[in-house]
This record gives structure tokens, sequence and C-alpha cells, in this order.
């Protein structure tokens, strides 16, 4: 028999991800457990009175010059550079303000942050400060894409339930989503959020040519999602992966149904789907399922609505099952 070889890097020597207080000469440090290329820990230094402000109180502080009184945020700095060192001060600041620049949107994200795409990443000027944090930006209205989020923005900050000491305990989501109450609130929590509420899209009424078209090309859906679940190939791309979706298009609507290997069309509106596509025209998804162009492109192009941000990845798996159709047919053909 093969001797199993062990990790690299044993499980008992990584450190739980968290954080924890150290005391030297003295004064009280954050100490947070990373792990990249090494897992190793650092010191969060002038930055521990902003990270416990956010794990602890649900605050957002910064430091504000005793001389000039310019207020930054993070409070990276005890003194200030621009009035002699002068000693700054920490200052709550508040937990609305607005996007200093248009924030880029990362879809594709390495492994460390893959359970948050899609999230856009900018720049936020809370009310209170005069300088701009790095923060996360999700929104509430389905799939993050580009317009949701521009310069100018007025943003909420919201603190995760669960917080550890590290920037991803807190992101910001589009106020104008949210409830005055909610705008308002102090140390606003992700689960006071209803992620589950975002509008459909409108379709317009069909006409009877556009139904008659709409079931020809819901037909050759179905024909293509056939091959694919006879494709031992493209069935590994949904292995353990389990989704009932309801897709909506002008001129009818079907359901698309993945469970672990096996993915099947079906004539029927569920009544409780993992989630939505929205769609004017259903060739755009069978022009994806067929490998004629990327649906993850469609969905960042606005051409395919999806209520809820996660299941971007869905979109991406039936990216890689279209591929994965194309490459066995032309293994076959010997091309």
């Amino acid at each position: 028999m093969p001797v199993r070889k062990g990790k690299v890097i044993p499980s008992e020597i990584i450190p739980e991800v968290g954080s924890q207080m150290v005391n030297v000469e003295g004064k009280d440090y954050m100490v947070a457990n990373d792990a990249m290329y090494t897992f190793y820990q650092r010191s969060l230094g002038e930055f521990t009175p902003y990270f416990l402000a956010i794990r602890d109180e649900k605050r957002i502080v910064g430091c504000k010059c005793t001389k000039c009184g310019l207020v930054r945020v993070p409070p990276f700095l005890t003194h200030c550079p621009d009035c002699d060192f002068a000693p700054t001060q920490l200052i709550e600041v508040g937990q609305v303000g607005v996007m200093n620049s248009t924030p880029p949107i990362t879809y594709f994200a390495n492994s460390l942050f893959a359970d948050m795409a899609p999230f856009g990443r900018g720049r936020l000027v809370p009310y209170g400060a005069d300088t701009a944090m790095s923060i996360n930006i999700f929104t509430t209205t389905g799939i993050l894409v580009p317009g949701i989020v521009t310069k100018g923005s007025e943003m909420k900050i919201v603190f995760r339930e669960d917080r550890i000491g590290v920037a991803s305990d807190i992101f910001c989501v589009p106020a104008s989503e949210l409830t005055a109450e909610q705008v308002a609130k102090k140390g606003l929590q992700e689960s006071e959020i209803n992620w589950e509420g975002a509008t459909e899209p409108r379709l317009p009424a069909a006409s009877r040519e556009q139904v008659e078209a709409a079931k020809k090309v819901a037909d050759q859906i179905a024909g293509v999602i056939d091959q694919m679940n006879r494709n031992k190939r493209a069935k590994a791309d949904i292995a353990g992966w389990r989704r009932d979706i309801q897709v909506r298009t002008t001129g009818g609507e079907f359901a698309i149904l993945i469970n672990d290997g096996d993915i099947r069309v079906r004539q029927q509106k569920l009544s409780s789907p993992d989630f939505v596509m929205v769609l004017h025209d259903a060739n755009v998804l069978l022009a994806g399922l067929s490998y004629r162009g990327a649906l993850t492109d469609s969905v960042i192009g606005g051409k395919i609505w999806l209520s809820k941000n996660g299941e971007f990845t869905t979109i991406f798996k039936l990216d890689r099952m279209a591929r994965s159709l194309a490459r066995s047919g032309k293994t076959a053909s010997g091309d």
C-alpha cells in the first residue's frame, strides 16, 4: 500500500483565527492570528483601540490632532506630522459616510476571501472624519454590480455578528437601501438587515410570439442541460452542490435543479427557490450554457440579475460545466 503523506504544515500547529490581548511595558496591545504563506502572529500596535472599539463596543474611532483638529480614521498616528508632532486623541466618528471614489468589485477572490465574493473594496469618509477608511462593500439588492455604489454614494457601516478584531468585522451598504431607523442606529448588525428582500427587476408583458419563442429557447436549454447531466466531467463540476433555481424570462419561467452532480430542468414554479435568476432574453442563458459566452460576464454586465449576492458561485459552476461539456466534445471529435 502507498504510504499516506502528512500535510506539510500539520493542523495542530495552525493557530485558530482570532485575536488576544498582551501587555507590553504596562500598555495593552491586540495580537491577531493571520494565515498567509506561513502562519504567524502580529501586533496591531497603535491600531489596537480602533479594533477594540469595533469588536467590543460597535464604535468607529479615529485620532484628532490636539492642535489642527484634523481627524484621521483609522487612528494610525499618536502625533500629528503636520503640527510639529502635536499629540492626537481618540475620538468617535459617525457610522455613516460617503465614498471618496467608485470602488472596484472583486468577483473572483482568492481562498481567504472566496466566501465574501462578490464584494467591493473602497474608501469611505465617515461623517466627523477628514480622511477615508478602507472597507468592504455589499448590497441588499441582489448581486453587487457596477453602478450600485459610486463616488459620493452615502453608505452605512454594518457590524458582523461575530467580531474578532479584524478589518472584515465591518462592512458597508448603501444608506438608500436601509430604513431611516437603520441608518440612524449605532452599531447596526448584519442580522438586522433583510438580505432576502431584494426587489426583482420588472419584466415587460410578453406577446404571444415572445411566449412561443421563449418556450423554444427553454427547450434548447433543457437539451443542453440534459447533455451536461450525461457528461462525467460536467457532473463533477457540481458534485456536492445543491441549488433550486427559479429562472424568470420575458415569455415564461422554469426551474433548474442542481443536486450533488445531477442537474435538471423542470417547467414549474418553485415555492421556495434558493435564489431567483431574472433575464429579459433567455438566449443569454442558452449562449452561456452552450459555451458561447460566459454567464459570469452576463451577470457582471447586468444581463442576468441574481436575487442573492453569494450565488455568483453557482453561476461560476454553470460556466465550468459549459466549458467541461465543450472540452469533452473536442476530445471525442479528436480536436
